[in-house]
């Protein structure tokens, strides 16, 4: 028994829980996506809906329970820096991977570049004055003079945006004609297989997050640099994942549609439900400002090449990628204490 629990906590097996992590990831996100595409064809739900909150709610489902973790064991900005680095690896990496599996350039539509990202940047706006809020209303005493703390009421302000963007959502579903023949459609083994997806998913990225950190602390990576980097890339791999597989299948709308809602949805819910469980969550804004500003360049990026052609093409899903890693190049200067933006 201890020979094995040593084996498990030794750099092989943090590489081996990897690799099968990762399997089992695959295996939920694909029935994640399969149940997702039949329930939405059974409830009549448009494409971009069904990216955007049927499979978003559900690839968010990691970043949701690393919040909640991080808010009840008191080290709440560890899972905002978290969700930070998720939310703009979802944005670069996660589109940049979709558009170059594909033979063809990765379409969009003009509801994903005119409602789901403009609403997206709107997310990311709402969020940084939040934290804005705090620091001027809700100041922690001894701390920094750009150290807040997020209150339940401050909290409400996202949620309450994102109740806007389901009532969007809502409407849409109102006026979309549905054409996909239903009859075939097994409901209750639909349910069955999305709730198998997201339990197969959660249990996976529990043990990814665990042997990742394992892995960082081995190899005497900074917590910051491995929260904002690799911890953020492990959560997001259900997100990938279920992106690629519907780009792969010709749904880029889908795909696209569950970058933008998953991260819409971690701004706007995942953090403020942190916090109301909590009751209150510091923050720094030396932090937060210079992630977030980098979070909307990321966002403006996406915006700007989904635009050109309502599409993406390989050389722009090839320049997200290298966003990507110019995003890690300053993140790891920031860590050296080679650049001081970030005010730790």
């Amino acid at each position: 028994m201890g020979a094995a629990s040593a084996l498990v906590g030794s750099t092989p097996g943090h590489v081996a829980v990897v690799v099968v992590a990762t399997l089992l990831i695959w295996a939920g996100s694909s029935w994640l996506e399969a149940a997702a595409e039949q329930l939405s064809a059974h409830y009549g739900l448009p494409a971009v809906v069904q990216g955007s909150i049927v499979v978003a709610i559900g690839s968010s489902f990691p970043e949701l329970l690393s919040v909640l973790v991080t808010a009840l064991d008191g080290s709440f900005g560890l899972g905002v820096g978290a969700i930070v680095g998720s939310a703009i690896f979802n944005i670069l990496v996660v589109p940049g991977l979709a558009g170059i599996t594909t033979t063809q350039p990765l379409d969009a539509t003009r509801t994903v570049v005119y409602k789901e990202a403009q609403f997206y940047m709107l997310a990311v706006s709402t969020l940084l004055l939040t934290f804005a809020l705090a620091v001027i209303y809700a100041p922690i005493p001894g701390g920094g003079p750009l150290d807040g703390a997020v209150t339940r009421p401050l909290a409400l302000v996202p949620l309450l945006l994102y109740g806007l963007y389901l009532f969007i959502q809502w409407q849409d579903v109102g006026d979309h004609d549905p054409t996909t023949d239903t009859t075939d459609v097994d409901v209750p083994r639909a349910w069955a297989r999305l709730a198998a997806g997201l339990a197969a998913i959660s249990v996976a990225v529990e043990l990814l997050v665990g042997a990742v950190t394992g892995l960082a602390a081995t190899f005497d990576i900074p917590s910051f640099l491995a929260g904002v980097t690799i911890l953020a890339a492990a959560t997001s791999l259900p997100d990938a994942l279920v992106s690629v597989r519907a780009a792969r299948s010709g749904h880029g709308v889908t795909s696209l549609g569950n970058v933008l809602g998953s991260n819409t949805f971690d701004l706007l819910v995942a953090i403020p439900i942190g916090v109301l469980i909590a009751g209150r969550a510091p923050v720094s804004f030396a932090v937060a400002a210079p992630l977030m500003g980098v979070l909307t360049l990321a966002t403006v990026l996406l915006f700007t090449v989904l635009r050109t052609g309502l599409s993406l093409t390989d050389a722009e899903s090839y320049a997200l990628l290298v966003a990507y890693l110019g995003f890690v190049a300053w993140i790891i200067g920031e860590t050296l204490g080679a650049v001081g933006l970030i005010r730790v």
